[in-house]
């Protein structure tokens, strides 16, 4: 077995829009990095935990307890010392907690040699996310296969890997702000009408086709949240004012990353991405809101070992 081993996993955008919980889509360009080395006992210590906000207690640290549960599920009775490096912001809204839990996943499966399967490896990462923020896979799945994913079920596992048109960008909008998932959840509506439900249904189906099609139009139609978003909206300053400037500057849609306070856009170019992502700046920026931006390509790869 080897000594050490680094395992990378990209950040994610949760939800996509009406899919809550249930579609997510991998994106390019940042990601947690974990690396785990075999200690001569049976602890797992945190040496580095990534970010000072984050927790040193390994029951506590999404990482440690993915970690945790693959070398539990594999019978591997020792330890190991884990360092972690946040490349997601916290509490962003940007899949940071599912990438650090993917990566520690994958670190110990591969540090153990034990290739435990993809359906193992979620579910060994949903222990860890569920610790933080509940029991969902729309952005560990991501994370973990990449692409955009769509989540049928979580108990058992059961996500499908969808196509995307090849030309598909994402505009990431990061405001200056923290907001926690379970926080983001607490102000969703315990219950719905069943005309918003059938809304919500068709807009789901209108985004998994127009990926199945190459459709990016249809895609961006679909894109159109009428349950989380506007429940969310109080809690996002600027949100409303930054959608408007993206689909006044041509996005195909936009909506909030996750649970926010991330906020994405869809486009169709990564010349059409910098002027979406300018406008939604300066849009922000009226608003008083510092923020930064980039645009994206698709991650296709998912974790991969380092």
């Amino acid at each position: 077995m080897p000594y050490r081993v680094t395992a990378y996993a990209p950040g994610s955008v949760g939800n996509v829009g009406p899919g809550l919980d249930i579609l997510g889509l991998a994106v390019s360009g940042a990601g947690d990095e974990v690396t785990l080395e075999w200690r001569d006992d049976a602890a797992i210590v945190i040496a580095d935990a990534g970010h000072p906000e984050l927790p040193s207690d390994p029951s506590q640290h999404t990482a440690a307890i993915a970690a945790a549960a693959v070398l539990r599920r594999a019978r591997v009775a020792r330890g190991v010392t884990l360092w972690a490096r946040k490349g997601l912001p916290l509490s962003g809204g940007q899949g940071g907690s599912a990438a650090s839990a993917v990566a520690g996943a994958l670190a110990a499966d591969q540090l153990a040699q034990t290739n435990l399967g993809a359906a193992m490896l979620l579910e060994c990462a949903l222990e860890a996310e569920s610790t933080v923020s509940g029991r969902h896979a729309d952005n560990v799945a991501p994370s973990l296969l990449g692409g955009l994913i769509l989540v049928r079920s979580t108990a058992p596992i059961d996500v499908i890997r969808l196509p995307v048109p090849a030309a598909l960008r994402v505009v990431l909008v990061h405001p200056d702000q923290q907001l926690r998932t379970r926080d983001a959840r607490d102000v969703l509506p315990r219950a719905v009408s069943r005309d918003l439900a059938l809304a919500q249904a068709a807009n789901i189906a209108a985004m998994v086709a127009g990926a199945c099609l190459d459709d990016l139009a249809l895609l961006g139609r679909g894109l159109d949240d009428q349950i989380a978003e506007p429940a969310r909206v109080h809690l996002l300053p600027g949100f409303l004012e930054a959608k408007a400037a993206a689909r006044e500057a041509g996005a195909l849609g936009c909506s909030i990353s996750g649970a926010g306070p991330t906020v994405f856009a869809l486009v169709d170019s990564v010349a059409g991405g910098e002027l979406v992502a300018e406008r939604m700046l300066a849009a922000y920026a009226k608003a008083g809101v510092r923020a930064v931006a980039r645009v994206a390509a698709v991650d296709f790869e998912g974790a991969t070992v380092r």
